[in-house]
């Protein structure tokens, strides 16, 4: 009776070791790759919540401007370009440049050139 018992539980032990390597991998991926992904979603969602009127953006699609107004029912928000009036959804902002300073567009700055390829002069090239 004893060794039927030996037996079992060496088989037992035999398997648990063979999982082991499996539940140390999974172990690994939560804390490599699920947790701090959690810890981003968290920090980005932070973000959002906190935008309000007069905080100056930029938008996944590379657009700079200043929050005009906040609807948190629809989850939208108005953005001034200069004049121009957009409605973005509050996802497709991709970060806050300054936070409650009323900042000009035009003090943002643009990613366009100051001239075009024509002016340019053989020394910049």
């Amino acid at each position: 009776m004893k060794s039927d018992l030996k037996e079992e539980w060496s088989e037992m032990m035999e398997l648990i070791l063979n999982f082991l390597p499996f539940i140390a991998i999974m172990a690994l991926m939560y804390f490599m790759m699920i947790r701090p992904q959690k810890k981003a979603a968290t920090k980005t969602q932070d973000m959002l919540n906190a935008m309000k009127k007069g905080d100056a953006i930029v938008t996944i699609g590379g657009l700079h401007g200043v929050i005009d107004e906040v609807n948190t029912t629809n989850n939208t928000i108005v953005i001034d370009c200069d004049g121009i009036f957009l409605t973005f959804e509050k996802k497709a902002i991709a970060r806050v440049v300054t936070s409650g300073v009323s900042t000009p567009v035009e003090d943002l700055g643009t990613n366009t050139p100051t001239h075009t390829l024509d002016e340019t002069t053989d020394e910049e090239l």
